[in-house]
């Protein structure tokens, strides 16, 4: 029979949110594989508790090396426990290449459930949170970070990002030049920990605020755009007429306005349909 590779949780700042099977599981498993030994033996210190099997260390450096060696050893009937410095394997962190591999060799996978900076910050955040979208962290680069963010500068879901704090300034005034100075947002800092602070506000006022300087760990929460403004038929028959008069075939041209509009291709073909028959 095959192991199980179970994904557990770690606190993201206070040690007493560690759920109880963390506990068990480190006490239990065959093999743990940690993204930093020296942060697990912390964290073993601080529960109490002194894992039986062996330790070893999984990382993005030796992640792609190191997945066939555990996969093997889940092959072999072994309970492979992976933990990350915080938070949930797999979110912006070393776990997705292990699971993936695990499923391929139908290894059961599982998880201790445990705390997420992503859903703390949300919860706290103050905005919209029954849709949104993880975006992990922005390219360091300032064009490659304004091009990412023009991708989902429409996006009507909260959007969420992890962020350096001595890049946070930076991040946070491109968000204010592509999504709008205006938008609304949160910067959630050192959660859970001693010093955890909320700042909310204008993205705007955000970034002249993270200009001083910032510190600790950073989870930034983004208001989804907002609806597009409602464009009436008529002017919806004008884009296409002007596409088709540019040379695009009529089928091409109602795709093009719909998407711009933010509406149903089907609407915009019954104006076009409804105005060629008034004339």
């Amino acid at each position: 029979m095959t192991g199980t590779l179970v994904l557990a949780g770690t606190p993201i700042g206070d040690i007493a949110d560690a759920p109880p099977r963390l506990s068990e599981e480190l006490a239990r498993a065959d093999v743990v594989a940690a993204e930093d030994t020296r942060r697990l033996r912390r964290l073993t210190q601080a529960l109490g508790v002194t894992p039986k099997g062996r330790v070893v260390s999984y990382f993005e450096g030796n992640e792609a090396a190191r997945t066939p060696e555990l996969v093997e050893e889940l092959v072999g009937g072994a309970r492979v426990l992976l933990v990350t410095d915080a938070g949930m394997p797999s979110v912006s962190d070393p776990g997705y290449r292990l699971v993936a591999a695990a499923v391929e060799r139908d290894v059961r996978v599982t998880a201790v459930p445990g705390p997420s900076a992503v859903l703390t910050a949300l919860a706290l955040s103050g905005l919209p949170v029954d849709r949104f979208c993880f975006e992990g962290f922005l390219p360091r680069k300032a064009g490659e970070r304004l091009s990412r963010l023009r991708e989902v500068a429409e996006e009507r879901r909260t959007l969420v990002y992890f962020e350096a704090p001595h890049r946070l300034d930076d991040t946070l005034a491109a968000m204010a030049e592509v999504f709008g100075a205006e938008r609304r947002a949160a910067v959630c800092r050192e959660l859970t920990k001693t010093y955890e602070e909320v700042r909310r506000g204008a993205l705007g006022e955000l970034a002249v605020w993270a200009a001083e300087g910032v510190r600790g760990e950073i989870t930034v929460v983004v208001e989804g755009a907002g609806e597009p403004p409602a464009v009436e038929p008529e002017e919806l028959v004008r884009r296409v007429r002007v596409r088709e008069e540019a040379g695009e075939r009529r089928k091409e041209a109602i795709a093009a306005v719909a998407l711009e509009a933010g509406v149903p291709k089907r609407v915009v073909f019954d104006a076009v349909v409804a105005a060629k028959r008034a004339l």
